[in-house]
C-alpha cells in the first residue's frame, strides 16, 4: 500500500475516483472542499495498491488529532467497486502507520452514513472496530424512504387542507439572501444558534455545483414565507436548511412545500433526510424537532462518529 498526500496536482484524479466511487458524494469533490480551504489544514490521502487508486480519505488536521473532516457533514473513507474487507484493513492499517509516524495521537472519523451509499460500502467500520476505534458520538437524522412512504400525522394533513386553499405558490429560487434571513432569525430565536453558512458561501456552492444544490420556496404576494435548502446526491435528498416565518408556520407553508417535494420533485430519490435533531454530541435529542420530522413519516438513521487512538 502506498499513500500520497493530497495537493493540488491531484485534483483532476480525486474528484474522477468520489463521481465512480460507491460511497462518494459532491460534498467530497475538491470544489466542495476546497471552498473553506483557509479555516483547515488538509491532510487528505490517496492510497494506491500496486499503483491503482483503491480509496480517498478526506482529512485536515488539528494539534495532534486528525479530523475526517472537520469542515463537512461526513468524510470517512471514500472507496471504488474494486473496495473489499481484507483490502480495507489494509488500507486502516497503512493509514494508522501513516499518521502514527508523522506523531499525530488519534484520528477523528466521520463516517459516511450508509443512506448515501451507492453499493454496500460499511467496511471501513469493520476496520474500525477490528482496530479498536470508540463510537463516542451518534447523531439521529430524520428520514424518508420515499418508495415506502409512511403517512402523514392528522396535524400535517389538516395543515396541507389549510394550505391548499390559500393560493400559495411553491417555486425554485435562487433568492439565498432572502431565505438566509430568514433561516437566521429562526434559528436564532429558536436555538440560539446560526446557519453554518453565509448567503455569499451558498452562492458560491450553488454556482459550483448547480444540480446538486436547490432551494425551494413557498411564495403569497411575492413574499418568501417558507425555504428548503437541498442538497442532492444520487440516493439522497437532503435538507441543508429549513426555514419559515411566523406567518408561513401560520398558513401551512412549509408543510405545503414539504409535501411538494415528496410528491412532486424528488419521488424517484430513494431518501429524504430531514437533518439531526441532536445535540451535545447526540447526547441531547430536541424532541419538539424530531416529532415535528416523525409527523411526516419520517424514521431514525443514526451518523456515528469514531475516536481512534493512534
Amino acid at each position: 500500500m502506498e499513500i500520497a498526500k493530497y495537493s493540488a496536482k491531484y485534483k483532476d484524479v480525486w474528484d474522477a475516483f468520489v463521481a465512480a466511487s460507491k460511497n462518494g458524494t459532491f460534498l467530497l469533490q475538491r470544489n466542495y472542499m476546497d471552498y473553506h480551504a483557509d479555516r483547515f489544514e488538509d491532510h487528505s490521502l490517496l492510497f494506491y495498491k500496486k499503483g491503482k487508486l483503491v480509496a480517498l480519505l478526506p482529512a485536515n488536521v488539528v494539534g495532534k488529532e486528525v479530523q475526517s473532516h472537520g469542515g463537512l457533514t461526513y468524510g470517512g473513507v471514500i472507496s471504488g467497486a474494486t473496495m473489499k474487507a481484507q483490502l480495507m484493513l489494509e488500507v486502516l492499517d497503512a493509514m494508522i502507520l501513516y499518521f502514527k509516524e508523522l506523531g499525530f495521537e488519534s484520528i477523528n472519523y466521520k463516517a459516511i452514513p450508509h443512506i448515501y451509499h451507492q453499493q454496500p460500502a460499511e467496511e471501513d467500520l469493520y476496520a474500525l472496530f477490528r482496530n479498536k476505534a470508540v463510537l463516542y458520538r451518534r447523531d439521529l437524522n430524520t428520514v424518508i424512504q420515499l418508495q415506502k412512504r409512511l403517512p402523514y400525522n392528522t396535524l400535517r394533513k389538516r395543515k396541507l387542507k389549510q394550505a391548499a386553499q390559500l393560493g400559495l405558490e411553491i417555486a425554485e429560487s435562487q433568492d439565498y439572501e432572502a431565505f438566509l434571513a430568514i433561516s437566521r432569525q429562526l434559528l436564532e430565536n429558536k436555538y440560539n444558534t446560526a446557519p453554518t453558512h453565509t448567503a455569499a458561501e451558498i452562492k458560491l456552492l450553488a454556482s459550483r455545483f448547480p444540480s446538486n444544490i436547490k432551494l425551494y420556496t413557498t411564495i403569497q404576494a411575492g413574499a418568501m414565507l417558507a425555504g428548503i435548502l437541498l442538497f442532492e446526491t444520487p440516493t439522497v435528498a437532503h435538507c441543508q436548511y429549513i426555514a419559515t416565518t411566523t406567518e408561513g408556520q401560520e398558513l401551512g407553508a412549509l408543510d405545503m412545500l414539504t409535501d411538494y417535494l415528496f410528491s412532486e420533485i424528488y419521488c424517484s430519490k430513494r431518501y429524504f433526510s430531514f437533518g439531526i435533531s441532536t445535540q451535545q454530541g447526540g447526547q441531547h435529542l430536541n424532541y419538539s424537532l424530531v416529532q415535528n420530522k416523525e409527523s411526516y413519516g419520517g424514521r431514525t438513521v443514526v451518523q456515528d462518529f469514531y475516536l481512534l487512538h493512534l
